[in-house]
């Protein structure tokens, strides 16, 4: 059997995501609104396969077949008749159940593959003598011969998404390393163009110059038509940059962004006003020209369209899978707003520019103008993606973020289920800490998400030159507060935090987020907002603290010693978190490691309560103001010295976080897969189709969700995979001859 890093358990949490409420009190065009945004969201995740591992797209449309044919009881009793074991069979639909939940088999949180916990031989068995490969027996065999041995393969590199020698990824050709891609994002600052939608295939001249060829795709429905002019058609081209061949052309995932743009078009006609209207027509626009451009336009409608009943987003969003930070993953949501927590929220808001002049940075290092975003909790009905948020705070552009505004959203629902802990699985607290922190984890976490969001992520300006060459601060008057020198760097037109920081963009800006969280949930107008006073609000000040301080340890769960890497932005930047406040010293923070009651090393955490204000709110306020400095200013190479340093995992004393670690992995507990509902278009009436809380209920569900055209997105899948196999060609088999 694998590590059990690389298996999902069979007793692994599942939750169904209720909604139920929420959607009821939708009106009928507001149901049809949500219907064809969720479709166009589901169409779209179908890319995150194409976007994970070059074996992803096989695997699912091999379960899916297998599914159709078979419901998992019914396919069941031929699994008991195969020789599979009752746990063996419940492994496999973990597994299957983990494939749909994470797009793809690699976990959405941590980059890890996970394999199926059965015999290979035995699995085979239970594929080949199915009823979907009696009824397609050349085309499930076919599959099987695809993915089989990746399914199951945990050779080094394979054991992790990466970039070259360190993992697999298919925002990039396997033969690309991390030269290539900061090559590539040179070139595209020097054409304006985003990385977002994009993906870099390298092919190097065999027989002579040995120049590398580079080829820029777009995501697309247009390929090489130009019938529909954009400010794209001059973009597609050759060039010659740097020695290197680059050529930018479009259409990745074409036949699934038509999916979405045809739902989009049908959302269009329920909209509830003109923002929501054009807002949509620019995401036509975007998907169907490859232009981000037009997404950013789109975004615009969409931050103007202030508390809407249905709230939704779509697109190429957050980069933290690609291995250099600056390519976008698909996703797209939909959801109802919770009108009771956002209310509270809405007072956060109405709060926010008082508050944040309590954050440690000078004025001149703070936007402007605060821009007042909607920040509103929702119960999510769609999420399509890799994985499901507790919140967000969109969009990412940063010149839309400076000068255009954000909005922030708190998925309720999410949170009710997702992160509810049982006390017996509570680890590495002390006992007498267990039941305070089951009581307020949940609401201390609706306050950081509430700071981490609109305060964390909206706060902070960038120090930009544009291309007319004119700054947006005053270069005679503004300081370095760190050394009281003037500003010597900033960010140049086309620069981007992602495309500036890169590889560390997505976890140090996480880091700065949570630390503004930890650092003004101290604040008692804060604390009253969401309805604490007195000994509650200490407490939910100290268990805040404490879920801090206890993900900084889970978080070793997500470092690779043989890469010194980390593979989980949110992770990393809590053990970065937990490194400075044992620095800060005077016991406000110690690891102690133990032996558990079975017989097993453990380890507790031990946070001082009595010294959060007078140790750990001056080591916080000392690192957040160096962490905004650099950002401000765009130093990336005291930034990176920061940032890595406390990220540096070792065995040193006292803590030897590397022992730690092997204890977190024996004692860790899997993240809950989440079961979503579909919405079901029965004559001109939606139904909200729910499902149970199981593996087998979350395999229904998928196997539900594409009732039209299932088997035709199966084979666009499965096509489009192997167009581009011979790119990773050292990694994955060809699809035979006939394939799909």
């Amino acid at each position: 059997m694998a590590d059990t890093q690389y298996i999902l358990p069979n007793d692994i949490g599942v939750s169904s995501l209720d909604c139920r409420e929420a959607f009821r009190l939708l009106s009928p065009t507001e149901r049809l609104y949500a219907h064809h945004l969720s479709r166009a969201a589901w169409y779209g995740g179908l890319a995150v396969l194409l976007q994970t591992s070059p074996e992803a797209p096989y695997i699912y449309a091999l379960l899916s077949r297998v599914f159709r044919a078979q419901d998992p009881d019914q396919l069941r009793q031929h699994a008991l008749a195969e020789g599979l074991t009752e746990e063996e069979y419940q492994a496999f639909l973990v597994y299957a159940a983990g494939v749909y939940s994470n797009m793809g088999n690699y976990k959405s949180f941590g980059d890890t593959k996970f394999v199926p916990n059965l015999p290979k031989e035995k699995l085979e068995r239970v594929i080949l003598g199915s009823k979907a490969a009696q009824q397609q027996p050349e085309e499930v065999r076919g599959l099987w011969q695809t993915c089989g041995e990746l399914m199951f393969s945990l050779e080094p590199r394979l054991r992790h998404l990466g970039l070259g020698k360190e993992g697999v990824t298919t925002y990039f050709s396997g033969n690309c390393t991390m030269e290539d891609a900061k090559l590539a994002q040179d070139f595209l600052d020097s054409q304006n163009l985003s990385a977002y939608n994009t993906r870099l295939f390298k092919v190097v001249d065999q027989e002579g110059s040995g120049k590398s060829h580079y080829e820029v795709r777009l995501a697309s429905v247009l390929n090489t038509d130009p019938a529909l002019d954009s400010e794209l058609t001059s973009k597609m081209k050759s060039y010659e940059f740097q020695g290197s061949h680059f050529q930018v052309t479009r259409g990745d995932y074409a036949p699934i962004l038509q999916k979405v743009v045809e739902h989009l078009e049908k959302a269009k006609s329920y909209a509830a006003n003109s923002h929501q209207e054009q807002m949509l027509a620019q995401y036509m626009e975007s998907f169907t020209q490859g232009s981000i451009e037009a997404h950013k336009r789109g975004s615009r409608f969409w931050i103007q369209d202030k508390g809407p009943i249905v709230e939704s987003y779509i697109g190429f969003i957050e980069s933290y899978r690609d291995p250099f930070g600056s390519r976008g993953e698909f996703e797209g949501f939909v959801a109802m707003v919770n009108k009771a927590m956002s209310a509270k929220f809405e007072r956060l808001v109405a709060s926010a520019e008082q508050l944040l002049k309590e954050l440690p940075w000078p004025p001149a290092f703070e936007k402007d103008k605060f821009l007042t975003p909607d920040f509103t909790s929702l119960d999510v009905l769609t999420f399509a993606g890799s994985g499901i948020p507790a919140g967000i705070n969109i969009p990412n552009y940063d010149d839309l973020r400076q000068t255009e505004g954000f909005k922030n959203v708190s998925l309720g629902n999410v949170l009710a289920v997702a992160y509810a802990t049982k006390r017996e699985k509570l680890t590495f607290l002390e006992e007498e800490d267990k039941d305070l922190y089951i009581r307020w984890k949940g609401p201390s976490f609706d306050v950081q998400v509430g700071l981490h969001e609109l305060l964390g992520h909206g706060s902070g300006k960038l120090f930009v030159q544009d291309e007319k060459g004119v700054f947006n601060f005053d270069q005679d008057t503004v300081t370095n507060p760190e050394t009281g020198e003037q500003i010597q760097s900033w960010y140049r037109s086309g620069e981007t935090w992602d495309s500036k920081f890169s590889t560390i963009a997505s976890s140090y800006e996480e880091c700065r987020a949570e630390s503004v969280g930890l650092y003004l949930c101290l604040n008692p107008q804060v604390l009253e907002i969401f309805g604490f006073e007195g000994a509650d609000a200490e407490d939910v000040i100290y268990v805040n603290w404490l879920n801090m301080v206890r993900a900084g340890l889970l978080a070793l769960e997500f470092y690779t010693p043989e890469a010194a890497n980390w593979r989980q932005a949110h992770m990393q930047a809590r053990f970065v978190i937990l490194r400075v406040l044992l620095e800060a010293g005077e016991g406000l923070v110690t690891v102690t490691p133990t032996t558990g009651s079975d017989g097993r090393p453990d380890a507790r955490v031990h946070l001082d309560r009595s010294k959060i204000r007078s140790v750990g709110k001056p080591a916080l306020e000392r690192f957040l103001r160096r962490l905004q400095v650099l950002k401000s200013t765009g130093d990336v190479v005291a930034g990176r010295a920061l940032y890595e340093g406390y990220a540096t995992v070792t065995d040193a004393p006292p803590e030897c976080f590397l022992t730690l670690r092997d204890t977190v992995l024996l004692r860790k507990e899997s993240r809950k897969l989440i079961v979503q509902p579909n919405t079901r278009l029965e004559g001109s009436e939606v139904q909200l189709v729910e499902y149970e809380a199981s593996a087998a209920g979350l395999i229904q569900s998928f196997c539900e969700r594409f009732p039209e055209d299932g088997p035709e997105l199966e084979d666009v899948l499965t096509q489009l995979a192997t167009a581009d196999a011979g790119f990773w060609r050292d990694q994955v088999k060809e699809a035979p001859a006939g394939q799909a």
